[in-house]
């Protein structure tokens, strides 16, 4: 065994022991998950590879010590794991700061790739301003991944995003959305902005964006990002609770997962258009069980379709 392997085993049990997590037989499913091969895309503008599981930040506007503790150990392992994508966002609160401090902190900037977006509503025309405040929220010199959150005001930040990225203080710009409705003006943006990224909502109970979000991004050369790859926040519980009195099916060992997560996070990053999946993650349990989605197999053509007919007949 490779002392990489080794070291990816040992960042799971002390990970799993400094969380104060038991080692119980999901633990040792991430272990095993640790010993396969990590998935990586490249970027279509640059062909940079990047890790196929990242973390989704919206619930880290937290206040207390102890939250922060257990964001911070989560920032912590997720690189040791072979995540990169940390991706954040204005409107989530104190989310920027809160990954800043934690980061600075644990020193491991140039591991992670920091992904955020600008406002989602009101006044963005100083543009300078707006972008300001996310390097120093964020504690950086270089933000990899700028993101015009939800449209507003796209026709002034995306020729700032440019700015930046030709001083090097952006390394990919992009626009993103997590509500259906938006798809017109994402297909527009598209068209009409050299874009590098963009972040949609996509997941195996909500296949709307592969109608033509996808196809196109994946056309056009352009990295796709999806969010709430479990629903979000408010749906997460009801998607999991329609497999939470079935077992796995023995199907799922074809593409090596080894829970419910896994098999919804390798079936969304295993779409040729997407890039990675950005599950939100506060919990040392959870970042071991969604990056170990990021090892071993994808579904391939034929078991996406197995999947899908398999959750269509599901009762709702």
């Amino acid at each position: 065994m490779s002392d990489r392997v080794i070291t990816r085993r040992r960042a799971v049990v002390s990970g799993a022991a400094a969380a104060g997590v038991a080692l119980t037989p999901w633990i040792a499913r991430a272990q095993q998950a640790a010993e396969l091969p990590l998935i990586t895309k490249p970027i279509p503008s640059s062909g940079e590879p990047l890790p196929v599981i990242g973390v989704g930040t919206n619930a880290y506007g937290v206040e207390t010590a102890e939250e922060m503790a257990e964001l911070r150990e989560v920032l912590a392992r997720m690189p040791e794991l072979g995540g990169k994508v940390v991706d954040t966002a204005r409107v989530y609160g104190r989310s920027e700061e809160v990954i800043g401090e934690l980061v600075e902190d644990i020193g491991n900037r140039d591991s992670l790739f920091l992904a955020t977006k600008t406002p989602i509503r009101g006044d963005v025309s100083d543009t300078a301003a707006v972008l300001d405040v996310s390097f120093r929220n964020l504690r950086t010199e270089r933000i990899d991944l700028m993101q015009v959150h939800n449209f507003n005001g796209l026709d002034v930040l995306i020729p700032a995003f440019e700015r930046a990225r030709d001083a090097g203080r952006i390394r990919y710009i992009g626009v993103s959305t997590s509500t259906d409705d938006q798809y017109d003006q994402m297909l527009a943006a598209i068209e009409r902005y050299p874009l590098d990224f963009i972040q949609v909502d996509y997941s195996i109970d909500n296949r709307t964006s592969a109608e033509r979000i996808l196809p196109t991004a994946q056309e056009r050369g352009i990295a796709v990002l999806t969010n709430v790859p479990f629903g979000g926040r408010r749906n997460a519980a009801s998607l999991f609770s329609r497999v939470a009195d079935r077992e796995l099916p023995d199907w799922a060992a074809e593409f090596d997962a080894s829970s419910w997560a896994q098999v919804f996070l390798k079936y969304v990053v295993s779409h040729p258009a997407v890039n990675a999946a950005i599950p939100g993650t506060t919990q040392m349990r959870h970042l071991l069980d969604n990056q170990a989605a990021g090892r071993g197999r994808l579904p391939d053509a034929d078991m996406r379709r197995r999947i899908e007919r398999f959750w269509d007949s599901l009762d709702s």
